[in-house]
């Protein structure tokens, strides 16, 4: 064994959290005589962590990622649905293929000793059977992979990023491949895979071979056809069997590729900070942060209105409860709202708590009508707000 060979099965052996310890112990100790040691790139065993990336990836950076077609995905299903719909499609349609196969050998055997040759005809007869016996099977493994697709994004992504061309992708970058492939749990995990597949086809061919073949031996006392359908069928049961065998593997490949690439979006606290301050003033995200803030305040009604500075009514149908901090708050905001059967709740939940319901119908309705959970109270109903508090400031005063 070489000893890039030694030094990868080691690498692989060792923690994540070292394996950048262990690479500048190996090039310091000249574990790799004879390799130019300034080919590898010590950044290739650092991890995300290793790399200052602690945080996981805001919901800007993974939609802006999704916008541009990067998501997390497994090429294993896609493959186990392409291999495994068009097989079970071949399996229902053979005898229908069968048909037009012999279709085809008897047009090209009945003029294959005829003196003249029309080669037009030959040709027409040739592409119109393929066409027609391809496309079939064609177009249900262009469905299937459209549908593997459709599933893992959890939708349809329409992005021509990634088709569009790139010069820097010209040249082939052996230091991104070599780090894929050997220094990476990536590598070891496809590798791995590969290993699996070909010695699970292996198995079950020997084992499909080994119990029908006292059957086998016997073919050549049998006719043709049934000697083809026999194979056939063995041949199918395998397809069917090693499609649904890769189906299964690609379920870990699956949640393999999805941590793989939710490390690789992985952002450092510098990032984070930038990407906020750049985002403050984005309308959907303060959209996102409005909602959140209703939602909270929504759950917890009776908190904010037992919280709250008044309660304005219609007096009947509608309730809103006010909270006014100069010190925390820009102005006068609306804490909790509600009509009917809640109106009647907010009222009572503020009589337990001794917070002041004042009766004013137009200001009742308006806000109700303009203002969500957690807003603060537009400008214009300032100076009716003003007296409201007013009258509520004084008669705590009284009280007290």
């Amino acid at each position: 064994m070489t000893s890039v060979q030694n030094l990868c099965m080691d690498f692989f052996l060792t923690g994540k959290k070292t394996r950048r310890v262990f690479a500048r112990e190996a090039f310091a100790r000249q574990d790799l005589q004879g390799i130019d040691l300034d080919f590898f790139d010590l950044q290739w065993f650092a991890s995300a962590e290793e790399e200052g990336r602690t945080e996981k990836a805001s919901e800007h950076k993974l939609r802006k990622a999704r916008e541009e077609g990067r998501v997390a995905k497994s090429q294993e299903i896609s493959a186990a649905l392409v291999m495994l719909f068009p097989v079970i499609a071949l399996v229902i349609l053979a005898p229908w293929y069968l048909k037009k196969f012999i279709e085809i050998l008897r047009f090209f055997f009945d003029r294959c000793t005829s003196p003249e040759v029309d080669l037009g005809s030959f040709a027409y007869m040739f592409f119109r059977s393929m066409i027609t016996m391809i496309l079939p099977l064609g177009i249900i493994a262009m469905i299937s992979g459209v549908l593997a697709n459709i599933v893992q994004n959890r939708g349809f992504i329409f992005s021509t990023k990634p088709i569009s061309p790139k010069f820097s992708k010209i040249l082939p970058k052996f230091g991104e491949y070599f780090k894929k492939t050997l220094f990476s749990g990536q590598g070891a995990f496809n590798v791995l895979k590969s290993i699996v597949k070909v010695a699970f086809l292996f198995t079950m061919a020997f084992i499909l071979i080994k119990n029908d073949l006292p059957k086998l031996l016997t073919l050549s006392n049998v006719n043709m056809w049934q000697g083809i359908s026999h194979v056939a069928g063995m041949v199918a049961k395998l397809l069917i069997i090693a499609a649904v065998f890769f189906l299964v593997i690609a379920i870990p490949d699956y949640l393999v590729q999805r941590h793989q690439f939710m490390e690789s979006m992985k952002m450092s606290k510098q990032e984070v900070k930038e990407e906020y301050k750049n985002l403050e003033g984005d309308p959907f995200v303060k959209g996102r942060i409005k909602q959140y803030i209703r939602d909270l305040m929504s759950q917890n009604m009776s908190q904010h209105v037992a919280e709250a500075d008044v309660i304005i009514t219609n007096p009947t149908h509608y309730a809103i409860a006010i909270k006014y901090d100069r010190e925390i708050m820009q102005g006068p905001m609306l804490t909790a709202k509600g009509v009917d059967s809640v109106a009647h709740r907010i009222k009572e939940i503020a009589k337990e708590h001794d917070v002041e319901i004042i009766e004013n119908k137009p200001l009742a309705r308006a806000l109700y009508a303009e203002v969500q959970i957690g807003d603060i109270i537009p400008e214009a109903y300032y100076q009716v707000l003003a007296i409201i508090l007013g009258q509520v400031y004084k008669m705590r005063a009284e009280k007290v």
